[in-house]
């Protein structure tokens, strides 16, 4: 993680323009690597997604600076559901900066020289990625009254509340997700949101994570999801109010001096 916060810094501050080619899954890791670029293309291969809260970990590689900074509240909808969103969804939440058809990205990566910039030739190629799956006018309606509350439980009282379709669908699938991760994230957003610089949402990040990878529920996420693979995770705690303050203070309290997370160039510097 402190190898991978810091290359994710690294192309937050880049000064050479920096294009990310989000042709099929872009999801966690790919998240972190495409994100802090400048131009972002989607195709109509690609798939966006922050699924950590299915595996008891947190949307973390830059997820808790980017995701409140989206549109309403789309960023805590995309964290807390782990929803995975195509090409016309990630333009409309600012995910994607452009839609090129796959087919034409060579043509881009040939074109692309000293003298043509790739913001010049990527507005040649761009097209209209077509209607939205996920993020309808309804349904982005939807998630800005629903995921609106002050705490976890408070966005569940909403769907329960609501009763459509769409609602229930939300609620059905905020449960199969670690409890303690709901509110970690969502604490994390909304910290995120008022954070000063990408660093210090890193260097916050970085003390999340050395918790998180030590608790039970990351362990039981990966053994249920990527190694027994028989999705049936037992979240400990298994409650939203098994999640206490003090279990969230100690996740996100500073680390021992000389453990924190710093920027590469720091490093240089020094």
């Amino acid at each position: 993680f402190f190898t991978e916060y810091r290359l994710n810094h690294l192309l937050f501050t880049y000064p050479k323009p920096v294009v990310a080619l989000m042709d099929g899954v872009t999801m966690g890791g790919g998240v972190g690597i495409s994100m802090p670029t400048k131009i972002r293309v989607a195709t109509e291969n690609t798939t966006y997604a922050m699924p950590e809260t299915g595996i008891g970990l947190f949307p973390d590689v830059g997820g808790g600076w980017y995701l409140p900074r989206k549109p309403g509240r789309i960023g805590m909808w995309l964290a807390l559901t782990g929803a995975r969103i195509k090409a016309a969804d990630c333009m409309i939440a600012g995910i994607a900066t452009h839609y090129v058809e796959s087919a034409k990205l060579e043509h881009f990566r040939s074109l692309w020289t000293d003298a043509i910039p790739p913001a010049v030739e990527i507005e040649r190629l761009a097209s209209n990625p077509g209607a939205p799956r996920e993020l309808t006018p309804q349904n982005i309606k939807r998630i800005e009254r629903l995921f609106a509350g002050d705490s976890v439980e408070a966005i569940i009282a909403a769907l329960e509340a609501d009763g459509s379709e769409w609602a229930q669908a939300q609620l059905k699938i905020l449960a199969t997700k670690s409890p303690q991760t709901l509110k970690v994230a969502f604490r994390q957003l909304r910290e995120g949101a008022g954070m000063q610089s990408f660093a210090d949402e890193m260097c916050q990040e970085f003390r999340i994570a050395a918790r998180v990878v030590q608790r039970h529920d990351f362990l039981e996420g990966v053994r249920a999801l990527i190694v027994d693979k028989d999705n049936k995770p037992a979240w400990a705690p298994s409650s939203l109010a098994g999640v206490d303050a003090a279990m969230l203070d100690d996740i996100f309290a500073p680390l021992p001096p000389g453990e924190d997370w710093t920027p590469l160039d720091e490093d240089l510097e020094t």
